[in-house]
C-alpha cells in the first residue's frame, strides 16, 4: 500500500475491489451483511460518470458471482448530478435495470445539504419504477427531515437513518448531540412503525439500546429491521448484535478516492483519530 493509504485503511477496505473482497467475505462469515461503496463524489465530466456506472454494473455482477451477502451504495454526484439532472437520472436508471435483473439492491446515499432535494427527487422517481430495488439515506440532523421522514415512510420507502456526517450550519442542521439523538429517535419510531424494514445506522450505544428497548416493548421482531455501522468502527459490537439475533450490515467503502470519506470519519469523533494512530501499523 502507498504510505498515505496506511492512514485510511482503518475505515477503507482497499483501493481496489480485489483488496476489499476478502474483507467482505470475512464479514459475511460472521453473519453480517455488507453494503459496498465505490468511493468518489462531485464528478464533473461525463467520461468519469460513465466509467463509474460501468464499474458499479461490474460490481453487481461480481457480487452475484461471488455469492456475497452484499448490496451497493451510490452517490448522485458520482452519477453526474453536477453535470445534468436528466443525465444523472439516466445513469441511475441504467444501474437499477441491472440491479432488478440480478435481484439486487441499490442504496442512494445522501450528500451535503445542497444536494438533498435533488437526491430525494431522484429517489422518488426511481422508486416509482424500481420499488424494492432502491433505497435512500436520510440524515436525522437536518431540520427538513421532520417533513421528509413521514412523507417517505408513507410511500413505503426503504430508508437508512443516520445522524449525518457533513458539517452544516445551524440554519440547516441541529448542532447539539442531545437534539440530534432526540430527532433520531422520533424518526426511527416513524420508520419502525410505518415501514417494513428500516435500517438503523448508528455507532451510538444510547441509540442502539434505545432501539432494542423500543422494538422489544412494541413487539417489533428482530427480523423487521437492521442495525448498520461503518467499516472499521465497532465490528465486535456488530458481531455481538448478530449473535443476539439482530440483522446487521457493515458499510464497506473502497477505491482510490478515499480522502474526503476518510476526512469525514476523522472529523466526526476525536476517538477516530486515536484509532488511526494506534492501528495504522497493525496487520
Amino acid at each position: 500500500m502507498k504510505l498515505p493509504f496506511l492512514f485510511a485503511k482503518r475505515f477503507v477496505a482497499g483501493e481496489t475491489l480485489d483488496q476489499a473482497l476478502p474483507k467482505v467475505r470475512e464479514i459475511n462469515k460472521k453473519s453480517i451483511k455488507v453494503t459496498l461503496d465505490l468511493l468518489g463524489e462531485n464528478v464533473t465530466n461525463r467520461e468519469t460518470a460513465d466509467e463509474t456506472v460501468a464499474n458499479y454494473i461490474q460490481l453487481l455482477k461480481e457480487i452475484n458471482e461471488a455469492g456475497l451477502e452484499a448490496t451497493i451504495s451510490i452517490k448522485a454526484t458520482m452519477m453526474g448530478l453536477n453535470i445534468n439532472r436528466e443525465y444523472c437520472r439516466d445513469n441511475i436508471f441504467k444501474l437499477l435495470e441491472v440491479a432488478r435483473k440480478r435481484e439486487q439492491f441499490v442504496r442512494i446515499d445522501m450528500e451535503g445539504s445542497e444536494h438533498t432535494q435533488a437526491t430525494i427527487d431522484l429517489f422518488k422517481d426511481a422508486f416509482k419504477h424500481y420499488g424494492k430495488h432502491v433505497g435512500l439515506v436520510i440524515q436525522a440532523y437536518l431540520h427538513r427531515s421532520k417533513d421528509d421522514i413521514p412523507e417517505l415512510a408513507d410511500m413505503g420507502a426503504d430508508i437508512r437513518l443516520c445522524k449525518g456526517a457533513y458539517k452544516e450550519p445551524e440554519r440547516i442542521a441541529l448542532q447539539s448531540m442531545d437534539a440530534i439523538r432526540k430527532a433520531y429517535k422520533e424518526y426511527a419510531k416513524i420508520l419502525l412503525d410505518k415501514t417494513t424494514y428500516p435500517r438503523i445506522a448508528t455507532h451510538d450505544d444510547k441509540l442502539i439500546n434505545w432501539t432494542k428497548n423500543y422494538t422489544s416493548s412494541n413487539n417489533i421482531g428482530k427480523a423487521r429491521f437492521e442495525f448498520q455501522m461503518l467499516y472499521g468502527l465497532r465490528q465486535p459490537t456488530m458481531e455481538a448484535l448478530a449473535g443476539e439475533g439482530y440483522n446487521t450490515r457493515i458499510y464497506v467503502p473502497y477505491g482510490t478516492h478515499w480522502f474526503p470519506y476518510f476526512k469525514r470519519r476523522l472529523t466526526e469523533r476525536k476517538e477516530n483519530i486515536w484509532f488511526v494512530l494506534t492501528t495504522m501499523f497493525q496487520r
